[in-house]
């Protein structure tokens, strides 16, 4: 850990469909940061501090969630690629590598797929690419993914309940209790109490059949993505974690991957376990 904390920048970049919250820290070669659902550019807090010193850290709140605005549609993984995309050549980025957890792992996923140029790398934390390999839904284990799925029926039964209800997730789906504490979840609850917030947050869900198509047909065409891709999951089943399935799902899809699990650890990888994160992935920057 650094000495001194680096200094976090906060700024709005107005793009063509939407308006980006970004947060930046550190210098040199470029890491764009994609947080995941229910959370917000804050999950990378513990992250930040361990890379700024070598990296020139880029976090933004993904569209519709966050400080950013929340656009009527297009939560596909496309549609907020190509918003991220605009965002790294609005920052004169270059080649950058990249990393996403959640949602924030098919969206970074389809950014390498549209601008293999610019990616130097890939890491996908704790999900997989909807349609190619274990199924993201894991056969419906993970409840929520239909419910959120369902039109305007979460937005009702969840309302003035979010402290409630998102205080599950960040209960149950977190080996490392602790790791997201009530200062943290009165953070996210800020965010996602604000109008649209939730909204926007289930519509990433009720973009999946979408995403699942466009992903089928890239496999189809016989494509493969050709940079180093890292692909890792929780050891924690018990807390959601995911395991070895993005290894197997990026396995089918991108040609040189590496990756495994991270004990000791449920879905929340960059809190749960942020320096071994760093770690793996200082390696990973480094090969």
């Amino acid at each position: 850990m650094p000495t001194h904390p680096p200094t976090v920048e906060h700024q709005t970049l107005r793009l063509t469909r939407v308006t980006l919250h970004v947060v930046t820290a550190g210098s040199g070669v470029p890491i764009v940061l994609l947080h995941g659902w229910p959370q917000t550019w804050y999950e990378w807090r513990k992250l930040i501090p361990l890379l700024a010193d070598r990296y020139r850290l880029v976090a933004p709140d993904l569209p519709g969630l966050g400080e950013s605005s929340r656009p009527a549609n297009g939560y596909d993984q496309n549609s907020i690629a190509s918003d991220v995309r605009e965002m790294c050549q609005q920052l004169d980025l270059g080649r950058f590598h990249l990393v996403g957890h959640d949602f924030g792992g098919p969206c970074g996923f389809a950014l390498a797929c549209a601008a293999p140029q610019s990616v130097r790398t890939l890491t996908i934390l704790d999900v997989t690419i909807p349609g190619i390999g274990p199924d993201i839904s894991q056969g419906g284990l993970r409840w929520h993914h239909a419910f959120h799925m369902t039109p305007e029926l979460p937005e009702a039964l969840v309302a003035a309940r979010e402290r409630e209800y998102l205080g599950w997730f960040y209960r149950e789906f977190c080996w490392q209790r602790g790791a997201i504490g009530h200062a943290d979840i009165d953070e996210y609850l800020r965010s996602y109490t604000q109008p649209g917030a939730m909204r926007a947050g289930f519509e990433y869900y009720r973009s999946l059949p979408r995403t699942k198509a466009d992903n089928r047909a890239l496999a189809d065409s016989g494509f493969r993505l050709s940079m180093p891709v890292l692909a890792l999951g929780g050891a924690k089943a018990e807390a959601r974690g995911r395991g070895e399935e993005p290894l197997d799902s990026l396995r089918a899809i991108a040609s040189n991957v590496t990756g495994g699990a991270i004990p000791e650890c449920g879905h929340f990888i960059p809190e749960e376990q942020p320096a071994v994160l760093a770690e793996r992935l200082l390696a990973f920057f480094g090969d």
